[in-house]
């Protein structure tokens, strides 16, 4: 039997958040969702030119190849430039350190990382979302990179899933190399060709949360990190500011045994809590909340598409509900040779083959019933050599009202 460790440690039911990373997994889109449904395309138009400056907006397509990002010209409308094609986002967190972000996550780390990395599929007819997290130490091979002041990276073979981030920010010193070689590390072992990017910081994501009057989430057991923004969290229902927020996202070592695997779960959990909160009528129908979201939420937004794309993709996704949006994490084992690292399980190529054929990530068929509530706390610790299974705990925005444990 396999030795118990870091990465054998079944992340808990609780989901991501994402949206990390951000944390952030809808973020771009459910800002366009929120705005289009309170005031109406042609106010949501207005809105966005108002906002656009706050985008960093930063076109990655010589670094990609010739099947990457496009630069797109700014439409009139909100116009989904993909209307009638399925959509594949990549949504990365980055623990940057400079600026205000070090007096956050405090200045331990030097260069930039990324712990939270989503892929986001939106299905073509607009009716379906699949996030799926891919785990920081997933083994995977990373392609030569091209950063933007040209300098190469030879291709790498069994490295950790992170280190692309790495390798780009490390030769370009900027956003744009780290999103391209992750940009070309997904493709490469996926099958997915990606449409957009997004990356959010540690800063961007406080103010969001703080923007919409902090997140409702059941925090489903007592958590104390002084490691995560000095995090200390009773059990139970209740309001996160930004702060405690991005500490309950950066979180390793008050869930489980301290493995990346388990933090993400929470991420997910988060980032669903937030979308379902910017979809409750209270948020909908305050222009002052929208526009505080809107405003905070597109001064952290590193991405290469333009906010009328960003708009237009939205306003097609007008009518989307939770039940509609599935988070999950893609099926891993143990890897052999370390066991502080894992490799995506045969289950995988299946799920990445359904998004690129625009199908139900899991298949037709629904998560079976017996599958647990987000946030439960009776999911039993795995036997020794125990792994995660496809859509084991997949969960969509509407299971996330699960009864808390009480403190």
């Amino acid at each position: 039997m396999l030795p118990r460790h870091a990465a054998t440690e079944r992340a808990r039911t609780t989901r991501h958040a994402r949206t990390h990373r951000t944390h952030n997994v809808l973020r771009g889109t459910a800002v366009a969702v929120v705005f289009v449904l309170t005031f109406g395309a042609s106010a949501a138009v207005a809105a966005y030119r108002q906002f656009s400056g706050n985008v960093n907006k930063v076109d990655i397509s010589a670094l990609v190849g010739d099947d990457g990002a496009s630069s797109k010209p700014t439409q009139a409308t909100p116009t989904d430039p993909n209307a009638g094609k399925a959509v594949n986002l990549l949504v990365l967190g980055s623990d940057s350190r400079s600026g205000a972000n070090g007096k956050i996550g405090g200045k331990v780390a030097t260069g930039m990382r990324s712990d939270t990395a989503i892929v986001v599929h939106i299905s073509a007819d607009r009716s379906r979302v699949e996030a799926v997290s891919i785990p920081r130490d997933s083994i995977v091979d990373i392609p030569a990179c091209k950063a933007t002041n040209g300098k190469k990276s030879y291709p790498q073979h069994n490295q950790m899933f992170n280190a692309a981030f790495a390798t780009g920010n490390d030769m370009g010193r900027d956003i744009a190399s780290a999103a391209a070689c992750t940009w070309k590390t997904v493709e490469r072992n996926t099958g997915i060709k990606l449409n957009d990017y997004l990356v959010v910081d540690f800063e961007g994501f406080e103010r969001m949360v703080n923007a919409i009057g902090g997140v409702p989430i059941c925090v489903p057991y007592a958590m104390d990190d002084p490691k995560a923004n000095n995090l200390h969290l009773k059990a139970g229902y209740q309001t996160l500011n930004g702060k405690k927020a991005l500490g309950f996202a950066r979180s390793r070592h008050a869930v489980g045994n301290g493995s990346d695997i388990g933090r993400i779960g929470n991420q997910q959990r988060l980032v669903a809590a937030m979308i379902k909160h910017l979809l409750t009528k209270d948020v909908l129908t305050s222009p002052t909340s929208v526009l505080r979201f809107l405003d905070a939420a597109t001064k952290s937004l590193t991405t290469n598409m333009s906010i009328t794309d960003m708009a237009g993709l939205a306003y097609n996704m007008r009518s989307i509900r939770g039940a509609n949006i599935t988070f999950m994490t893609i099926p891993w084992e143990p890897w052999p040779q370390d066991h502080n690292r894992v490799v995506w399980k045969a289950e995988a190529a299946t799920i990445w083959a359904n998004i690129a054929a625009d199908k139900p990530a899991l298949g037709e068929t629904e998560t079976p019933a017996s599958t647990p509530t987000p946030g439960s706390t009776e999911t039993p610790t795995p036997s020794q050599g125990e792994t995660k299974k496809a859509g084991e705990e997949a969960f969509n925005v509407d299971d996330t009202t699960a009864v808390c444990k009480k403190a």
